[in-house]
């Protein structure tokens, strides 16, 4: 394949977090408005061009206290900082459709360098005609690194929400003609 412009197709794609919570569960969630701008070849991402951004007012735990809660100005602060965003940087082959891409991710007015390992997953043809491609991607990021601070002792020992968030992305990209 050559470079080509490829858009999220959102209904096929899905963005997720974990965070541990009272030191002895995780708690789960995912992003619902999200948008990425790729121009890459899929076979070869080493020379991609990546963008992405996620609506953070889109955040859902399945529970809509504690989603209310995390687009306060206790956590997220939406009305300060409504996103999230990655822009590549760097990315390194590391073995068959698997990347190392480090970029740039703003969140909560800062701005730190984080890698995520993402894996090519392939490309397909939908029953229209459409190319298809899609990609894996996995990272953790410190919430306090970001600011996001928040936080209660636990009499127990520790603390109810865990520094260490893990993300990952499940993208089904439609190739632009």
């Amino acid at each position: 394949m050559t470079k080509a412009q490829w858009v999220v197709d959102a209904s096929h794609s899905e963005v997720g977090f974990s965070v541990r919570h009272l030191m002895i569960a995780k708690v789960k969630g995912t992003f619902h408005a999200f948008e990425a701008n790729i121009v890459a070849d899929p076979a070869d991402l080493t020379s991609a061009e990546i963008s992405f951004s996620i609506d953070l007012s889109s955040v859902d735990t399945r529970n809509g206290d504690r989603d209310a809660h995390l687009k306060s100005a206790d956590f997220f602060d939406i009305e300060q900082f409504p996103a999230l965003t990655f822009k590549a940087t760097a990315i390194t082959k590391t073995g068959e459709g698997e990347y190392s891409v480090t970029g740039d991710v703003s969140l909560h007015g800062v701005t730190r360098s984080e890698t995520f390992e993402v894996t090519f997953e392939g490309t397909s043809r939908d029953p229209w005609g459409n190319t298809k491609a899609g990609f894996s991607a996995t990272g953790a990021i410190k919430r306090s690194d970001y600011g996001l601070t928040y936080n209660a002792a636990l009499e127990t020992g520790g603390v109810m929400i865990g520094d260490d968030v893990k993300i990952t992305l499940e993208i089904e990209a439609l190739q632009q003609a």
